[in-house]
């Protein structure tokens, strides 16, 4: 089976590291039950994803969108929701 580009260069898999992070949300909460879990993790996650994906095809968002695996109208409408700024070449 052959690896990911990710997991070629990063010894610790990404979902090992998602993994790790949400356990130690999670204790970190301590008694405290979390709301609206998955909602919070998105909102974390989403941007930055998107934001370096950006970065990684100098803000082509066809590309970017591509890479996501969405459509660019979609890619679109997560930029304006996350008020991400868009520059071509950075």
């Amino acid at each position: 089976m052959k690896k990911s580009a990710s997991e070629a260069d990063n010894p610790i898999p990404l979902r090992q590291n998602v993994q790790t992070a949400i356990r130690r949300y999670l204790e970190d909460m301590g008694q405290s039950q979390p709301e609206s879990l998955y909602r919070t993790l998105m909102a974390e996650v989403e941007p930055p994803l998107i934001e370096e994906v950006l970065r990684h095809t100098q803000g082509n968002q066809t590309q970017t969108a591509r890479i996501l695996g969405m459509t660019r109208n979609t890619l679109k409408a997560k930029l304006d929701r996350y008020d991400i700024p868009v520059t071509n070449g950075k």
